[in-house]
């Protein structure tokens, strides 16, 4: 049966059996074994169920080395493309596990809405603007410390920005809650700080983007070769230079509220520095992974998918570049627009937060963190040597 694409409610039965033979196979063969965390998950089990679906398809990291060293892939008979159901089972998660409840039926994940979503902020934001603050004082020259809120005053800058944020970190909380429901009751007997210490270690070094260490990520049309750490790179470019920008904000909190100092900062400052690095690591992060999603084999990937994923990739690079503008024309006239700019893409990012490809996120990390408690349950209740 094959993968199908445009997925409404009535075929997605269909998603997940197409999934589920895809997986027993694997467990028939076992080749790909040393390849991630899912062949050892799998392994573990005689039949798949819905949540073993749920929880494996998550524990995929996409990195594709299964389906190119696969020997029933197409055109073989059985046509096993694992990495593509696993990413259409991956995506019917996040929408219904989605919150509030009520969007669940709404939400597509074509990546239009995310796109949508921040040029409407954009322009309510600039709008608010032009109706609230004077030419003169938008389009001037400002300097010094507080001239960010000349432009636009510090609480409502904090203020929509933390209610958009909240909520935002309230939808994702609940989404994953159900999420972790969805995957089945968690083991028993299970030594929690050892099994967080696996989980962050796997978050933190992506070893399972790793391949079984010949990569991932064929060339296009290449079944043959092509693999390599590339991705797992420009995965670690982007998460830790996110890591930075945040860093950078909360530095700047703390220069604002402990000591009083208003941005903007000296360039050599740290709140600068690390926003600087930040910047240009989710430029260099979010335009090589979109070069590589572009060069890709198209075979092991779900069209349906791949929407959201560059919509997300786009919107963290226009984040980035336009906060770097800002940096670099902060004295000029053109700082109001931009500061304007910035907010409203960056405001559109945190609202899409639950609703988009970020959602992959939270939901891998659970799901990673099941698989280091169900090892950490089977080495505990294996017998000595």
């Amino acid at each position: 049966m094959p993968c199908t694409e445009d997925h409404p409610e009535d075929i997605a039965a269909d998603i997940m059996a197409e999934a589920r033979r895809a997986l027993e196979i694997c467990n028939a063969c076992q080749y790909c074994n040393g390849y991630c965390a899912v062949f050892r998950t799998l392994k573990a089990r005689r039949q798949v169920g819905t949540a073993d679906l749920l929880f494996l398809a998550n524990l995929c990291h996409n990195c594709r080395s299964c389906y190119h060293a696969c020997q029933y892939a197409p055109p073989h008979a059985f046509g096993v493309n694992l990495p593509k159901s696993l990413s259409l089972v991956r995506q019917r998660s996040y929408r219904d596990h989605a919150w509030p409840p009520l969007l669940r039926r709404r939400l597509r994940y074509t990546g239009r809405a995310v796109v949508i979503a921040t040029l409407l902020a954009v322009e309510v934001l600039t709008l608010a603007a032009i109706l609230a603050v004077p030419a003169g004082t938008l389009l001037g020259r400002h300097s010094g410390p507080g001239a960010f809120y000349r432009v636009v005053p510090w609480e409502v800058m904090a203020g929509v920005a933390g209610i958009v944020m909240l909520w935002s970190l309230l939808a994702i909380a609940l989404s994953v809650a159900a999420f972790w429901r969805g995957m089945g009751p968690a083991p028993a007997g299970v030594s929690l700080p050892a099994a967080l210490r696996d989980t962050v270690l796997d978050v933190l070094t992506l070893r399972n983007l790793g391949g079984g260490g010949a990569g991932c990520y064929g060339r296009e049309g290449g079944r043959e070769g092509g693999l390599s750490q590339t991705r797992r790179r420009f995965h670690h470019a982007l998460f830790y230079s996110v890591a930075l920008c945040f860093a950078s904000t909360a530095v700047a909190t703390l220069y604002d509220h402990l000591f009083g100092w208003q941005a903007p900062y000296p360039v050599l400052s740290l709140p600068v520095l690390l926003g600087s690095l930040g910047g240009g690591g989710i430029m260099a992060g979010t335009a090589g992974l979109a070069l590589l999603k572009r060069r890709a084999d198209p075979v092991p990937v779900a069209a349906s998918v791949t929407g959201g994923d560059r919509a997300f990739l786009l919107v963290l690079f226009l984040a980035a570049a336009s906060g770097l503008a800002l940096l670099a024309l902060r004295g000029t006239a053109a700082m109001g627009p931009l500061l304007l700019t910035h907010l409203g893409i960056v405001l559109g990012v945190f609202a899409t937060l639950p609703y988009g490809k970020f959602l992959h996120a939270p939901f891998r990390v659970a799901a990673l963190l099941r698989a280091a408690m169900e090892r950490n349950a089977g080495s505990r209740t294996r017998p000595p040597a």
